[in-house]
């Protein structure tokens, strides 16, 4: 075996080893960070209910908010729902299930949206779904953009000495892999994917904001933008907290006096309950986003 080979070897073990340590990570994970059913930890059986919904970190699917969306909807004691949203966005499937549901929601009872520390890209694209936006001062919000990564790994692969063989079908068919670098012509096709789920994106803005959509396309440009220099340009409607958010809540839905809180929290995975919200948050913000196309602002 020549020289260069022998010292390959420990590498490519030790590289191999790292993957099966990952693989095992990661299922480990899914049952110690994965959702588990939950039930009403605070409210009463009034008929004068605002329900809260929080959507927090990145979006990777769509069901639970989705489920929990259907459960307030059809629930006649809560007459109206905040989405408490701090997210940064993320896959833009999800996003755009998760507002489609939430304009059929808007077609029942009121939503409000209450925008936290961060309600940017695909966050953004949720709030918009309701029927009024309301942020701090200094919520980041906006980012109204698309983008899609690559990763290449071919001088790595090389490096350890690992060589991918490709059997396609199209020129295209493997446009993106890590193991070959980007033509010019991947990236006008990866391009135009882009563009036109910008598009959805600022239409969906357009119709439910009510803004023209060159208006839209002015400000989305992908920066992002402070709760009150939002409100200046008609991306969010009043400036202000959780609670004010809940008081617009109950006020457009003509509960009378100080509403009751109807929350589905999820019974906590072991391991959140050990390391506390803020590291699980982290987990799926960091170790989660993969090769893709997102409505995410990527400096988080």
């Amino acid at each position: 075996m020549a020289p260069e080979n022998k010292k390959r070897r420990p590498i490519l073990v030790a590289f191999m080893f790292l993957l099966a340590l990952g693989a095992i990570f990661l299922f480990a994970a899914s049952f110690l960070f994965g959702p588990r059913s939950g039930d009403i930890i605070k409210g009463t059986f009034s008929d004068k209910r605002v329900a809260i919904i929080r959507l927090e970190g990145v979006i990777l699917d769509s069901a639970r908010i989705i489920k929990q969306l259907e459960k307030w909807a059809d629930d006649d004691s809560v007459k109206a729902i905040v989405m408490r949203i701090n997210s940064p966005g993320g896959v833009v499937t999800p996003s755009q299930e998760i507002f489609n549901e939430v304009r059929r929601t808007t077609r029942k009872k009121p939503v409000i949206a209450s925008m936290g520390a961060l309600a940017a890209s695909g966050g953004y694209y949720v709030a918009a779904g309701c029927d009024r936006i309301v942020a701090s001062s200094g919520t980041l919000t906006g980012s109204i953009g698309v983008i899609m990564m690559f990763s290449n790994s071919e001088k790595l692969m090389d490096w350890i000495g690992i060589k991918t063989n490709v059997i396609k079908s199209g020129k295209f068919k493997d446009a993106g892999s890590p193991h070959r670098p980007l033509t010019e012509a991947d990236r006008a096709v990866m391009q135009g994917i882009v563009d036109d789920t910008y598009e959805q994106f600022i239409e969906d803005i357009s119709s439910s904001r009510g803004m023209d959509i060159e208006e839209v396309r002015k400000v989305a440009d992908g920066r992002i933008y402070t709760g009150r220099q939002a409100k200046a340009l008609n991306l969010v409607d009043d400036i202000g907290d959780l609670k004010e958010a809940i008081d617009i809540a109950a006020k457009t839905a003509g509960i009378v006096g100080e509403p009751d809180i109807a929350e589905d929290i999820e019974a906590q995975p072991l391991l959140r309950r050990l390391l506390g919200e803020d590291f699980d948050t982290y987990f799926n913000n960091k170790f989660f986003l993969m090769t893709g196309i997102y409505y995410i602002w990527p400096s988080w």
